[in-house]
């Protein structure tokens, strides 16, 4: 399975094409729709979120409620195009029309810079409109394909934002993944505590008064996957590399790791690894889960847990130097629209990107011409290592 995305954060559409999903498996719009608007959401926001209401027009790939086999092809309408339909039009224009709001400053902390020296463009608009977060909309519509199939396949996944500022949730491991899920879609900034949620608000809105950004972590918990999915045997294989691959790839996004991650270069081994055990109900499972859910590039069985680390957006109120690429003068960084923090909204990012790479890696494993036979293979292939 893969998939492709086009289109510019101002221009007329998201586009993204999903190959490789089984016939005959159950999905609507509303299972993209529902995904889609919780991206929009979380206390931090700007007024972009306010002009958009995003909400996906399946093109191809789908009849009567059942994916048909073929690509999947999938539009969201970026409704503020009407205001830059002559800046961001597919017509040539003479260099005398004074509509291409040409950009020569490059912001630090963007693509700006290195993509106008990459691809030869004196206008930076050119980079700053794909290389926009705007993009990840597509993502996460084919995250929540990826996660529709999982849901058929009773795995359950949710995000939700751990730490934002240094300030940092508890641990909650009394709470059931489903308890994860309504908490976190409560809560305006994603947390699961809420008072530390609220101190987490209070430093949005001190950030954005002081005009200035803030960064955080997010994490991404999966329930329901069997032990065994992925692979030791080449390194492009191992399936907690390429979850960290996609989740190092959204925007802003720094850092990965798994289980106590960065932790264990702390601990010595015995306070690191998880103990076997094995019982008539639940087969083999893990005393602890500290690796979260990953030996050897595969599933344990117990589940997933990885977190994210997202820098504070560059795009600051309070502007950074940069130089301008015609005139080689200093000047501070220009402002395009700007969040104070994303950090709530890029949990739902990550929890489709992480979904997108899981169902890949299962579709890879299992026979996947129809999904039927998929979920009767996995079904049967739980009760086979259950009993192993």
């Amino acid at each position: 399975m893969r998939y492709l995305t086009a289109g510019e954060s101002h221009g007329k559409q998201q586009t993204t094409i999903i190959e490789g999903l089984p016939a005959r498996m159950p999905i609507t719009p509303n299972d993209i729709n529902d995904s889609l608007l919780r991206r929009q959401k979380g206390h931090g926001r700007g007024k972009r979120m306010q002009i958009e209401k995003d909400l996906v027009d399946v093109v191809g790939g789908v009849r009567h409620g059942y994916t048909l086999g073929s690509p999947i092809a999938l539009v969201v309408h970026n409704d503020d195009f009407k205001h830059w339909i002559d800046v961001m039009g597919e017509d040539p224009v003479s260099e005398d029309q004074n509509i291409r709001r040409v950009v020569t400053r490059p912001r630090p902390g963007h693509a700006d810079l290195n993509g106008a020296l990459k691809y030869g463009h004196r206008d930076m608009r050119n980079i700053l409109e794909r290389s926009s977060a705007r993009e990840t909309t597509a993502r996460v519509a084919a995250g929540a394909v990826a996660k529709t199939l999982l849901k058929h396949l009773d795995i359950n996944i949710v995000g939700y934002v751990k730490e934002i500022a240094g300030i940092k949730a508890e641990e909650k491991p009394e709470l059931s993944i489903d308890d994860k899920i309504r908490i976190s879609e409560e809560s305006t900034v994603r947390c699961l505590d809420e008072a530390v949620g609220q101190q987490m608000m209070d430093a949005i809105d001190q950030a954005k008064k002081d005009g200035d950004s803030i960064g955080g972590v997010c994490e991404v918990a999966i329930e329901g996957l069997p032990a065994g999915i992925g692979s030791y045997v080449q390194y492009d294989r191992k399936l907690d590399g390429r979850i960290a691959g996609a989740v190092q790839s959204i925007n802003a996004f720094k850092g990965v790791e798994f289980g106590i991650g960065f932790e264990a270069a702390r601990k010595n081994g015995s306070e690191v690894h998880d103990e076997i055990l094995w019982s008539e109900e639940r087969g083999y499972y893990r005393r602890t889960n500290r690796l979260g859910g990953f030996e050897g590039g595969m599933t344990t069985g117990m589940p997933v847990i990885v977190k994210g680390v997202m820098k504070p957006i560059p795009t600051l109120y309070k502007p950074l130097q940069s130089v301008d690429i015609e005139t080689k003068e200093p000047f501070n960084a220009s402002i395009e629209r700007s969040d104070s923090c994303a950090v709530p909204a890029a949990a739902v990012v990550m929890e489709h990107v992480v979904a997108f790479e899981i169902a890949k890696a299962i579709l890879e494993q299992f026979p996947n011409d129809q999904f039927p036979k998929l979920k009767e293979t996995i079904d049967g292939y739980r009760e086979e290592i259950r009993c192993f």
